[in-house]
C-alpha cells in the first residue's frame, strides 16, 4: 500500500465501492433469512412483504406498503394475491374510500409471521455477533442519513427533470 492509499479513509478504499459492499451485505442477509425460513415454505418476496406489513402496521394501504418496500404496485399486487390465496392476508375496503384496500393478516398469517420472526431473530443475532450496541446504533444512524440523502437527491433530480 502506498502513502496515498494509506491516507485514504477505509470507505474510500473499499472495492469496488461502499455501495457495492452494502448491496453484498443486503443480498447475503436476505440469503441467510431465506435459508432460515426455508422450512416454512415461504418465498423471499412473500416473507419480505409480510415482515414489512408488520413494520408498517395492519390496516395500511397497498400503496403505503409498496412505498415502504420501494417496489412498483404490480409486483406488490402479485405477491399480495399469492398471500391472499394462501390464506395469510386479506384485503378490506377502506370505509372512508372504497377504492382503497387496507391489508390485514388472517389468524394463519399472524401465526406464520410469529414463526418467521423466531428464525429472523436468530439470523439477526448471528449477523450482529461481535458488534456492540453502540456500533450498531452508529451504523443505523449512518444508514438513515445516507437513505435521507439519496431520497433527497432523487427528489431533486426528479423535480429538475420534470
Amino acid at each position: 500500500m502506498n502513502e496515498e492509499q494509506a491516507a485514504l479513509a477505509l470507505h474510500e478504499t473499499l472495492k469496488p465501492s461502499m455501495g457495492a459492499a452494502m448491496g453484498r451485505v443486503h443480498r447475503l442477509w436476505r440469503a441467510a433469512i431465506n435459508q432460515a425460513v426455508g422450512d416454512l415454505g415461504i418465498t423471499e418476496a412473500r416473507w419480505s412483504v409480510m415482515l414489512h406489513l408488520v413494520k408498517v402496521g395492519e390496516g395500511c394501504t397497498q400503496q403505503v406498503l409498496a412505498d415502504e418496500l420501494a417496489i412498483e404496485m404490480p409486483s406488490l399486487t402479485r405477491t399480495l394475491n399469492q398471500l391472499q390465496e394462501q390464506g395469510l392476508i386479506e384485503r378490506r375496503r377502506d370505509p372512508s374510500d372504497r377504492r382503497v384496500h387496507a391489508l390485514w393478516f388472517t389468524p394463519a398469517g399472524h401465526q406464520r409471521v410469529a414463526d418467521m420472526r423466531v428464525h429472523v431473530e436468530q439470523v439477526r443475532k448471528k449477523i450482529y455477533a461481535g458488534l456492540s450496541d453502540a456500533q450498531l446504533d452508529a451504523f443505523a444512524e449512518v444508514l438513515l442519513g445516507m437513505e435521507a440523502n439519496v431520497r433527497a437527491l432523487l427528489a431533486s433530480e426528479q423535480e429538475g427533470g420534470a
